[in-house]
């Protein structure tokens, strides 16, 4: 690596990517569960083309979980086996009155 800050997994600058691919696809949407997968599918797009452009060293896998709020709690976990020096996770949580998102990315460094 040239420069080590350059390539790093940068968790605030995917923060912005994932969260402004949850508002822009969802907006003020109602939630809608016939809707439910091409939101998830576009969001995962978005991010996917969004980190991209960033042009850093990674492979990434994005993950989105849509759930209407209807009063049933929702417990999500992962564990993870790699290099913390190289590779990173973000996960980010948007909501409204009636659905909440949850969107996660793994950054492999290649």
């Amino acid at each position: 690596m040239d420069d080590e800050g350059e390539n790093e997994f940068v968790s605030e600058q995917v923060n912005d990517i994932v969260k402004n691919a949850i508002t822009k696809t969802l907006g003020s949407s109602q939630y809608q569960k016939d809707r439910v997968s091409a939101w998830s599918s576009q969001i995962i797009d978005e991010c996917l083309k969004e980190l991209t452009k960033v042009n850093k060293p990674f492979k990434y896998v994005v993950t989105c979980i849509i759930m209407q709020k209807n009063g049933s709690p929702m417990h999500t976990g992962l564990a993870l086996h790699w290099d913390t020096k190289t590779d990173g996770t973000s996960c980010v949580q948007v909501g409204n009155d009636t659905m909440d998102c949850i969107a996660t990315v793994f950054a492999c460094m290649i």
